[in-house]
């Protein structure tokens, strides 16, 4: 029941209306062109329903909520493998999120999964963004902080600020996060000269 209760809270209770016209029966179309276009139009309402879901998860892990935030982060990548494919690179911003959430309530096995199926797909797509290796990159160093691997998560934060300076610029504001993070490693490990010149930086 309690599950049931946060699977609600969590995302059927935004979706669910969205959910009918996917999951029950569809039409019959006559005509190829009218085929074409209730493709088309299921193929919208599946994204519709993936945006809905991921933005329900990423608010939930924003306002420090992860165990609500995992039944959305599933529907989102529930729908995404079905509309662009289990391989596909969209579905690593969803794995980063799990990962993120899993890691927020204690199960870092489940996250390890999580980071390690997002990894699998950026070694798979060569022509894979920096801006997306870049976020992979976060998520492994936050997974690390959480792990107590102090210097992996260091190793990592570089490797994201790197590839969000290549993507974005020097001074952008995608780059202080990774700075960020790193600041607080350098703070914990009181080397407080680099971790203020990082959060000036920031």
């Amino acid at each position: 029941v309690s599950h049931q209760r946060t699977d609600w809270i969590s995302i059927h209770g935004h979706i669910c209306q969205l959910l009918l016209p996917v999951l029950g029966p569809q039409p019959c179309f006559h005509s190829e062109r009218d085929r074409k276009r209730g493709k088309e139009q299921m193929l919208r309402r599946q994204e519709s329903l993936i945006a809905v879901a991921l933005s329900t998860a990423q608010g939930f892990v924003w306002s420090g909520k992860p165990l609500e935030a995992i039944p959305a982060a599933l529907q989102a990548l529930r729908f995404s493998s079905r509309v662009f494919g289990s391989g596909s690179v969209q579905l690593v911003p969803i794995y980063l999120l799990l990962a993120e959430a899993s890691t927020g309530t204690g199960r870092l096995r489940q996250a390890a999964k999580y980071l390690s199926q997002a990894r699998w797909i950026v070694l798979q797509t060569p022509d894979c963004s920096a801006a997306l290796q870049s976020k992979l990159h976060r998520g492994l160093g936050l997974f690390s902080i959480a792990e107590g691997n102090l210097d992996q998560a260091l190793y990592h934060l570089a490797n994201d600020v790197y590839l969000a300076t290549a993507e974005f610029g020097l001074n952008s504001v995608e780059v202080s996060g990774g700075y960020f993070h790193m600041a607080n490693i350098f703070f914990r490990q009181n080397k407080m000269d680099a971790a203020n010149s990082l959060y000036t930086e920031v």
